[in-house]
């Protein structure tokens, strides 16, 4: 997996979106926060993003809507969704549209890992 790249996690829940920044440092990578999803898409947020873990469950915009939103902006980067309510009909609906890998919450680093080496390895 080349070092370097960004990846970009929304997550509201502020200890996974903290653990999956430290995981993702630990590869060798950059990792940008936000705790939603509206945080993500203001003006620069998504400036430079190789990859995005998103949770599909949050206040607000969920990571479907967000998701929905950056396709019809011409955002293509990679996908990988992330829930503590894993759901058959979301993770195809995500995947359909070109997710990478729909994990449960929790889920183990190095399957965390293995999404993002397939992710940024497609970029």
């Amino acid at each position: 997996m080349a070092a370097n790249r960004i990846v970009a996690i929304v997550d509201d829940d502020d200890a996974v979106r903290v653990a999956t920044a430290s995981l993702v440092r630990s590869l060798g990578h950059e990792a940008r926060g936000f705790a939603s999803a509206e945080d993500f898409l203001r003006p620069g947020g998504d400036e430079g993003v190789d990859c995005l873990v998103s949770d599909v469950h949050m206040p607000g915009m969920d990571g479907t809507d967000l998701q929905r939103r950056l396709l019809a902006r011409g955002r293509t980067y990679p996908m990988v969704f992330v829930s503590g309510y894993p759901d058959d009909a979301i993770r195809q609906t995500v995947m359909a549209a070109g997710a990478f890998c729909y994990l449960g919450k929790p889920f183990a680093g190095s399957a965390l890992a293995t999404c993002l080496e397939k992710a940024l390895a497609a970029r």
